[in-house]
């Protein structure tokens, strides 16, 4: 399994359109990430940046997001949300959501003693 972590700016004016469609994702944009091996997803907000992180457990995460960039409906759903983001000044050229670099990672127990 693989930890993947992206980050992007949220436009202020389009906060609450952002809200209301992650408040209702459509269920086949859903299935078509499970489709894609990505699961675990989520998105954070803070301070105008949007963090999002999900766990890949395919092989081929560049191929998986590629067929996951041609499906209809994922597009449809990126029309809506792609206006209410914008790259961060640090993203590559034609670069969208930003990849991060992990620093720090436990994957111990939750329990509390």
């Amino acid at each position: 399994m693989r930890r993947v972590a992206t980050v992007i700016r949220l436009r202020p004016e389009k906060e609450e359109e952002y809200r209301a469609l992650h408040a209702a994702v459509w269920p086949d944009v859903l299935a078509a990430l499970h489709r894609a091996h990505i699961g675990n997803y989520s998105i954070f907000l803070r301070d105008g940046l949007l963090f999002s992180y999900y766990e890949y457990d395919g092989d081929d995460l560049t191929a998986d997001l590629a067929r996951l960039a041609e499906d209809e409906v994922t597009r449809r759903w990126w029309g809506l949300t792609d206006p209410c983001q914008q790259p961060v000044a640090s993203a590559a050229e034609g670069e969208w959501w930003a990849p991060m670099e992990e620093v720090f990672h436990d994957d111990g127990p939750l329990g509390h003693d």
